[in-house]
């Protein structure tokens, strides 16, 4: 097992010690085994939709826990084959992609249609795939910022993939579009039994003001998340909350002082509880996501991003550049630092 606590350094009394004091964790839907059962069946869900998201939490090194490590590996359409690949020209084969997944003990792999379908029928049985349907590139010059559907729910069916994923640019001038296309294919997805999840990211210039990237704002991100639930996301992938106050910074839209007096406060945790609240307090899972690959500190800030992530009540972590970006068994070992943060039980809800 990994030596969190040495990870974590002066940080870990920090982190491993924190207690809410702003939203309780008795307030949410936590992970657990029988998430399924104790969460999921509540909704209007069909069966095979609760068979499927049972799956993904029966697979891997985190299997019977109820929390979820994917490797997503969609980079090569949105940051380029070669801004993505270069770095370990092995991943250019979508079979090595599937291979770091299940040797890494993932619950699924996330990607492509291209990617995905070129091995299906090798490896659809040995590990969920969750296809991400739609997509933005910047082959297009000038660039621009677009999310566009590359494919189809029922491609991603055919090829017996057990979700979907998708992304919604909320805050961005083309967001009520993708919206509309995207609740439509989650609404076709529960149809045909599959899980949905929603990258539900911030995109606009005008959150980034007076220095601060306000696109991590737990605020903004909350928000974003609540809208992500609205259209049926089971599962609300998230940028992990970095700051807060967006709304009162860029002066637009609506919030409550509540929300910074009473229900946030500057620990990274509290922060995270605030965007975990957002999605029906816990009602969807939240996955943070694990960001781009620094080089040396990335094994730190995996294993951080995990504990803030499970403290704070989410349901784990997508991570890929930063495993996919280096050999193959330091990858292995990057995912498996991950999921030993979900697997000590010592590393408890705050």
């Amino acid at each position: 097992m990994t030596d969190i606590s040495k990870l974590l350094g002066e940080e870990t009394q920090y982190l491993l010690d924190h207690q809410c004091q702003t939203l309780s964790k008795d307030m949410l839907s936590l992970p657990g085994s029988d998430y399924v059962s104790r969460v999921l069946m509540q909704k209007d869900r069909k069966p095979t939709v609760m068979r499927n998201l049972q799956t993904l939490f029966n697979t891997g090194r985190l299997a019977g826990t109820g929390y979820l490590s994917i490797l997503p590996v969609d980079q090569g359409v949105e940051h380029s084959g070669g801004a993505s690949f270069a770095p370990n020209p092995l991943y250019f084969d979508p079979d090595n992609i599937v291979k770091l997944a299940i040797e890494g003990g993932c619950n699924a792999v996330a990607s492509t249609l291209g990617v995905l379908s070129s091995v299906a029928r090798k490896y659809a049985h040995q590990i969920p795939f969750l296809v991400k349907i739609n997509h933005n590139e910047i082959l297009s010059y000038p660039n621009f910022y677009d999310q566009t559907l590359f494919a189809s729910v029922e491609q991603a069916f055919d090829m017996g993939a057990v979700a979907v994923g998708a992304t919604v640019y909320y805050g961005s001038e083309h967001t009520r579009r993708q919206v509309q296309e995207i609740s439509e294919a989650f609404e076709r997805a529960h149809e045909l039994g599959m899980v949905t999840v929603l990258w539900a990211y911030l995109r606009n210039p005008a959150f980034k003001k007076d220095g601060v990237d306000y696109h991590t704002a737990a605020d903004l991100t909350g928000q974003a998340n609540h809208l992500a639930v609205t259209i049926n996301a089971d599962i609300v992938k998230q940028k992990q909350a970095q700051t807060n106050g967006g709304y009162n910074a860029i002066q637009f839209g609506k919030t409550h002082p509540k929300v910074y007096e009473e229900l946030t406060s500057e620990h990274p945790i509290d922060l995270v509880r605030y965007q975990v609240a957002n999605c029906y307090m816990g009602r969807a899972g939240l996955i943070n996501s694990g960001g781009a690959s620094s080089g040396a500190d990335d094994l730190h800030q995996a294993v951080r991003t995990a504990v803030i992530n499970k403290r704070g009540g989410g349901m784990g972590m997508i991570s890929g550049r930063k495993a996919f970006q280096r050999p193959m068994a330091e990858g292995v070992d990057l995912l498996n630092a991950i999921q030993d943060v979900y697997l000590d039980k010592q590393i408890t809800v705050a």
